[in-house]
């Protein structure tokens, strides 16, 4: 007997067991093909067996439901046997369209409770974004309301305002018609100007970019270079950022170091000053002495000096 096998999509004929009439394979990709089946009559291998792809799911897809994993929005009391079921809980509930708001469908699950045989469905509510119990259980009560705690209402779909003024609504129509033409036209004009300029010609405008941005890399190389030497001049920092050399920087080191010369040359005058105030008492009071003194104790003294720089420029005895 020979039977034909779908290996991960290529079809191969080999041999099998006639007693058991399956292929003996090890991949878990392999399939069986009958000899009985036809591509082109059955498609596939579930509409062979007469199977649907979702297999016990779609066991009541005839009636519009198809059995899903539904897990509770919130917490419920079972309405048959009165328990409690927490929020989280997963059930295979029977899923089914039931109606629609406006374009987005109605969706109706129908669970079975895990502690009795009472049945509850829950449908979704896209007008107000929520969960509804509509039968055999109900909802407890857990949500916060802002109106009673002096807030708005977050779901107000209805309006309450009141009849509309025609009047005011044509005023608010014409400045919205005035906004639109002196605002909001001529502003979508100048950004289409501006797209139509910059896309006119690509390459000339990429080709500008292009040499603009290597002009600049020249620049900043040869300004890294400078920086370079002159912080190995000077012994500096490696990582010190030198301030960019324009001219208000420069004006402002030129004010800095005119500032820093005056207040050098300053505290010289001052140094000066204050030398030149200590040593004039000294030489007026060694003057004021001399002249008091006899001119014959000047001559002694100075005589006395003489002779004690003669010896001590003597040459000593070599005997």
């Amino acid at each position: 007997m020979m039977v034909r096998l779908e290996f991960r999509g290529v079809q191969q004929v080999g041999p099998t067991d006639t007693s058991s009439g399956l292929a003996h394979v090890s991949s878990g990709f392999n399939k069986y093909y009958p000899p009985d089946y036809d591509g082109e009559k059955h498609k596939s291998l579930n509409a062979y067996r007469g199977k649907h792809a979702l297999g016990d799911r779609a066991r009541k897809l005839d009636k519009g439901i198809l059995i899903t994993r539904f897990e509770l929005p919130f917490n419920i009391w079972c309405g048959t046997c009165n328990n409690h079921i927490g929020m989280g809980v997963r059930y295979n509930a029977e899923k089914k369209k039931v109606g629609a708001y406006y374009s987005t469908p109605i969706y109706s699950f129908r669970c079975k409770c895990h502690l009795c045989d009472g049945w509850f469905e829950i449908q979704t509510d896209p007008k107000n974004t929520r969960y509804v119990v509509v039968s055999g259980a109900r909802q407890k009560d857990e949500e916060w309301n802002p109106e009673e705690n002096g807030g708005f209402a977050i779901h107000d779909t209805e309006g309450n305002a009141g009849p509309a003024d025609p009047l005011a609504a044509l005023e608010k129509s014409t400045t919205a018609q005035n906004l639109v033409n002196k605002v909001q036209i001529p502003r979508l004009e100048s950004l289409q100007e501006v797209s139509d300029r910059y896309n006119s010609d690509p390459y000339a405008l990429s080709s500008l970019v292009r040499k603009r941005f290597r002009t600049e890399k020249k620049v900043e190389v040869a300004k890294r270079a400078a920086d370079d030497q002159l912080k190995g001049r000077y012994g500096l920092p490696e990582t010190l950022q030198l301030a960019a050399e324009d001219d208000e920087t420069k004006n402002e080191a030129r004010e800095q170091w005119v500032k820093g010369r005056r207040e050098l040359e300053a505290q010289t005058s001052i140094r000066r000053a204050r030398l030149q105030s200590a040593a004039a008492p000294s030489f007026f009071s060694s003057a004021s002495s001399l002249q008091s003194r006899d001119p014959l104790a000047l001559l002694k003294a100075r005589v006395l000096s003489n002779t004690r720089q003669s010896r001590s420029l003597k040459p000593p005895d070599k005997s």
